[in-house]
């Protein structure tokens, strides 16, 4: 798909491009045709019927794109999907512009569409209000055929639905597979941060660097017991595994479970003495113990305890 303003020298670019459906995009709120263009419904309607038109005379299929389609008059997007479909085309755009949608009200608008008019419907979500994945999920489920991601959520202001979210959210909440390898995630994911210079948050879900990673006692045990007493999906979906980690907040079955993958089987006693050196390293350093410092906590709880009877 190519993206373009429903404008005759648009239309003529986007056929030079070979894309088999183009999205002819148009302002179909009140305020953005006065305010913003400077025209009419009458002239939007007319434009539409148009330059629909002329891309089907071209052989190009159609997505027209309904700017602001969510603070626009519900009857006259009606009108607008009437306009573009008996004009040719096969696919109505509906965007949150300003991400000011919640998904009661996305799925109303986008169930009322669809029950009015037979063009699949798309979803385009700006995420300004923190919406922009669970509004486009609303929007599935209220029957929109297809639907605008990008990797890492990158887009104008605070940006778009992300792909990975949605993926995973439609598989795992509605049982829908879209054909996408998650596993390739974090690859595609870094190379995004880094050629966008925006970097992955740490607690970005699906693909941020701590989102597998447990350090509260009281998961770590349960993890332990049964991965899925902490576990929503199986991080190896898409490309990631589990990491635990010892912290402020790490109990003594963290603990014991770190020393046995060292080989290092602790008493209780040994328990006790290392985990407030863990935690009183936490809180010192900002950051967990490695391999290294957990081998000294060892030593020097040997040192000073007495030897077991």
């Amino acid at each position: 798909m190519v993206w373009g303003r429903m404008l005759h020298e648009d239309l003529l670019a986007m056929a030079k491009c070979g894309a088999d459906i183009v999205n002819l995009s148009i302002p179909v709120s009140d305020l953005q045709i006065f305010n913003k263009i400077a025209r009419d419904r009458k002239w939007v309607l007319n434009t539409i019927s148009r330059q629909v038109s002329e891309a089907r005379d071209l052989g190009i299929e159609v997505s027209v794109g309904g700017e602001d389609s969510s603070r626009a008059d519900l009857n006259f997007l009606m009108q607008v999907m009437e306009t573009a479909q008996i004009a040719g085309a096969r696919r109505f755009r509906f965007a949150d512009t300003m991400g000011l949608l919640d998904p009661f009200t996305t799925f109303d608008r986008i169930q009322q569409l669809k029950r009015n008019s037979d063009l699949e419907i798309e979803i385009h979500a700006h995420d300004d209000l923190g919406l922009a994945t669970a509004n486009t999920l609303a929007a599935v489920t209220a029957g929109a055929t297809h639907v605008n991601t990008t990797v890492n959520g990158l887009g104008e202001r605070a940006g778009n639905a992300p792909l990975e979210e949605v993926v995973m959210g439609l598989r795992h909440l509605y049982g829908i597979e879209t054909g996408i390898n998650a596993r390739c995630f974090p690859e595609i994911s870094e190379l995004v941060a880094c050629a966008s210079g925006r970097p992955i948050p740490a607690n970005k879900c699906i693909v941020g660097s701590s989102v597998f990673t447990h350090e509260s006692g009281i998961h770590i045990d349960g993890l332990l017991k049964n991965v899925t007493n902490y576990q929503n999906f199986d991080p190896a979906e898409v490309g990631r595994e589990h990491c635990l980690v010892l912290g402020k907040h790490s109990g003594s079955k963290s603990v014991l479970n770190a020393y046995a993958k060292l080989g290092i089987l602790l008493n209780d006693a040994e328990v006790k003495s290392i985990l407030g050196r863990i935690r009183n390293h936490a809180i010192a350093n900002k950051q967990t113990p490695n391999a290294g410092d957990l081998k000294r906590f060892y030593a020097e709880t040997l040192s000073i305890l007495p030897p077991p009877h």
